[in-house]
């Protein structure tokens, strides 16, 4: 049974009935552009074909009932007194509620049940699909318009302020926006969107290092503030507007560990343009050599990889037909992504699984992934 059905049995079970609509957002995988988005810069993520469903219907007053069927686990609230310190997922489903009424949407009653797919704390942007699956079930119900980019900034919002994860604007956009068969490069200024088509022949392979690590209270927070600290020198709003030709005059009376941290955000904005073009050209060779020096990049100068997710990224980086490998996500944990040619899949997945064993004793998980639509849902009565 798969995640969509098993929330419809859940929902009939729980309400004896048919939910009135089934809403679903997809995770992400990043392709190029990692810490760019908090910095006004590029990136070029797709939607994946792993996601988060919620089946619901309607109530007739201001409550808000939720089973999370992957927590075995129930949440209720008025949305007239919407409050922090349940905990855990149930933050996310009250900061989202928060956020939309922060924007000044009028709010009714739903009740329902949601499940995801979307690996929990891999860099696959799991918070993300549930915030915009929760978003089109609030937008549902109460007849809101139904903005992707704005919907995105309220679930920004969310993650920011309520939850206390300073993410930037990247996951929640391309949960609401992304397109089959392509990625989507977003300016994180302007909120721009381009579809951009992924090369003819390829699989964006997606390998779990199963190692794990929350971004609340980690060091994803102090590389936002070393960013800031650095724009801040340069006088400008964000390192967005600092040329790489600009950081390197600088690099002597910058502080060392701070112009790494910098160096990998310019360079880093440069390579996501560099990429969108090798796309555009169906160039995944190119593509791949950005890739690669993207974890080079994370790896040296913002270091948020660890020595497990660099065995992950060296043994794909070795296989017939990858043209490149780096990690994807926040950081320190996680999931790489790997560009390889279709019909070295299954032995590619073969040889890193085993290699990736040998080396780490840790067994990993291999998502072969394809780019999929945004936030949706269907209408079942």
């Amino acid at each position: 049974m798969n995640t969509k059905e098993k929330v419809l049995q859940a929902f009939n079970q729980q309400f004896q009935a048919e939910p009135t609509w089934i809403t679903r957002s997809p995770g992400r995988v990043n392709l190029i552009g990692e810490h760019t988005d908090y910095n006004d810069g590029f990136v070029l993520p797709m939607a994946i074909n792993y996601a988060t469903w919620v089946a619901l219907r309607p109530r007739d007053d201001t409550q808000l009932v939720i089973t999370a069927l992957d927590k075995g686990d129930s949440f209720e609230f008025d949305l007239n007194a919407v409050r922090k310190g349940a905990g855990g997922w149930k933050e996310y489903i009250s900061g989202v509620a928060w956020a939309l009424q922060e924007a000044g949407h009028h709010l009714s009653g739903w009740e329902g049940v949601f499940s995801g797919n979307v690996p929990i704390g891999a860099g696959l942007s799991s918070s993300a699909a549930l915030e915009l699956a929760l978003a089109r079930a609030f937008a549902l119900v109460s007849d809101l318009d139904w903005d992707p980019p704005q919907m995105a900034l309220s679930c920004q919002k969310a993650e920011n302020q309520w939850v206390g994860v300073n993410t930037g604007i990247m996951d929640q956009m391309i949960s609401a926006c992304g397109k089959k068969d392509s990625a989507l490069m977003i300016d994180c200024r302007s909120l721009e969107t381009r579809q951009v088509p992924l090369p003819e022949g390829i699989r964006v392979v997606i390998l779990d290092t199963s190692t794990r690590r929350g971004l609340v209270g980690s060091a994803y927070n102090e590389r936002r503030e070393q960013c800031e600290a650095v724009a801040h020198y340069f006088g400008v709003k964000a390192l967005r507007d600092v040329s790489l030709e600009q950081l390197d005059e600088e690099k002597n009376r910058l502080d060392g560990l701070l112009y790494r941290r910098a160096k990998h955000i310019v360079s880093e904005n440069q390579r996501v343009l560099e990429a969108v073009q090798a796309m555009t050209e169906g160039d995944p060779a190119v593509l791949g050599i950005l890739m690669n020096a993207s974890h080079r990049s994370m790896r040296d100068d913002f270091e948020i990889s660890r020595p497990e997710m660099d065995q992950m990224v060296t043994i794909a980086q070795k296989q017939p037909g990858c043209f490149g490998a780096r990690m994807t996500g926040g950081g320190f944990g996680g999931c790489a992504v790997a560009l390889v040619e279709k019909d070295q899949v299954a032995p590619f997945q073969k040889f890193v699984v085993r290699e990736y064993q040998d080396k780490t004793g840790l067994d990993p998980k291999v998502y072969v992934s394809f780019a999929a639509d945004g936030t949706g849902f269907e209408t079942l009565v």
